[in-house]
């Protein structure tokens, strides 16, 4: 009996040194650095918004006399710079993006068109806002829910807001609620709303951080509603009033959104998208001192972001990234890609310093395994400091192997050791 456990052991270790030259004999794995290698080699750039033959001197962020800014890459929530941009501050009309948002959530459910007709109630009525922007609504009158919406976007009416919110709420408050609602999901951690409107009032704040994330998330999830926020004009009532988003008029830009406000109390306001080749910045500022002043330092932080920095995309979505071994399946390995696209936003020329490391649960796989499940993640860093991460995901389905791939692997596994979890961690 001895000499038969003996004689299984040599069997089994052979069998593995055999498994181990033939695996060493194969082709390595997929480099996932190939691509920007190749290209390096052969004298182009990489997959960018813009092709550079040298790295760019970067000048100092512009700054301005106002109390707070910031500037987004939209693709990936980067700021790119800012100042107080999580200092409270009171939105004014900012506040009208948020209720454009929840109305344009429920046109996207649904639940409300634009053709609806909206009876003004007189807290709508645009007499109760003589000192502030309006729409011109009357008491009594039947309103088209798309006027209405034009109304708080391109006219910033304040008797359109409260319109809307007792049409889909019953009441402001009852609107109110929801809008808080949706600014605890959309992340907003700096933000209560007390109006639907923006007048002053101390429980209606915000910061100018949320401000452009509540703008990334019109652009995102309500692209018709947003292209509202480009019209210039509108006239209702025989009454035309003009967009007040100067920057809508520059044609040096390519300004498409979104909103500004204005209280005594805080100053000018605005928040501005601009989208360039395949680049879409997103900039605000708070409190300056003039609305031409207010418009100039949002152009001025725009142009800053599209001179001095670019959309780098080292991997694309679906595209084998990695290939790993998988024990007591069907197959014997499986490749890892990325669910969508994998950009960054990066100082111009500056792709050299770019680090990707991959981080895997395991050194191999046991089957089965679903399409689209984690198996580890991508990071990618600059300089030593963080810019994205992306799950890796298995692009097919492998279920289990027959009986014998399952025994065969089993005792594999067991002399090998590699049976349970071993995270794996590389860089290039």
């Amino acid at each position: 009996m001895l000499r038969l456990k003996k004689l299984l052991a040599v069997t089994v270790l052979s069998l593995m040194t055999a498994c181990v030259a033939a695996k060493s004999a194969e082709a390595p794995d997929a480099d996932p650095f190939a691509q920007m290698k190749a290209q390096s080699q052969n004298g182009t750039a990489p997959a960018t918004g813009n092709n550079l033959t040298g790295p760019v001197v970067i000048p100092s962020a512009p700054e301005f006399e106002a109390q707070s800014w910031v500037l987004m890459d939209y693709a990936s929530g980067r700021i790119i710079t800012e100042h107080n941009c999580h200092e409270k501050i009171w939105p004014a009309s900012l506040t009208k993006m948020m209720t454009s948002y929840v109305i344009g959530m429920e046109l996207k459910a649904g639940r409300l068109h634009m053709d609806d007709d909206v009876v003004i109630t007189e807290d709508a009525w645009s007499k109760n806002y003589s000192d502030s922007s309006k729409m011109f609504i009357e008491v009594g009158k039947t309103i088209k829910v798309g006027d209405l919406v034009r109304g708080i976007i391109i006219q910033s009416g304040n008797d359109a807001c409260v319109a809307m919110a007792i049409h889909l709420a019953g009441t402001e408050q009852g609107f109110v609620s929801v809008m808080n609602d949706y600014a605890q999901k959309l992340g907003l951690k700096d933000t209560h709303f007390s109006n639907v409107h923006g007048l002053f009032d101390e429980m209606n704040y915000s910061s100018a951080y949320d401000m452009v994330l509540l703008g990334r998330a019109l652009i995102r999830d309500l692209p018709e509603e947003y292209a509202i926020y480009s019209q210039k004009e509108f006239t209702f009532n025989g009454i035309k009033q003009m967009n007040r988003n100067r920057l809508l008029w520059d044609k040096t830009m390519n300004v498409d959104g979104i909103k500004t406000g204005h209280l005594s109390q805080v100053g000018y306001n605005l928040v501005a998208s601009s989208a360039l080749d395949n680049m879409r910045l997103i900039a605000a500022v708070i409190g300056a001192k003039s609305d031409k002043q207010r418009a100039q330092d949002c152009k001025a932080l725009l142009t800053f972001g599209f001179r001095y920095f670019e959309l780098y995309t080292p991997f694309t979505a679906n595209k084998p990234l990695l290939n790993r071994e998988v024990r007591k399946g069907e197959k014997g390995s499986i490749d890892l890609v990325l669910p969508e696209n994998l950009s960054v936003m990066i100082p111009r020329g500056s792709q050299n310093n770019i680090k990707i490391n991959y981080r895997l649960k395991n050194s191999k796989f046991i089957a089965p395994i679903k399409k689209g499940e984690e198996l580890g993640v991508v990071r990618v860093t600059l300089d030593d400091k963080p810019l994205a991460s992306m799950p890796l995901i298995a692009s097919e389905d492998i279920g289990e192997g027959g009986f014998i791939t399952k025994t065969w692997d089993s005792i594999v596994l067991f002399f090998t050791g590699s049976d349970s979890e071993d995270a794996v961690d590389e860089e290039e």
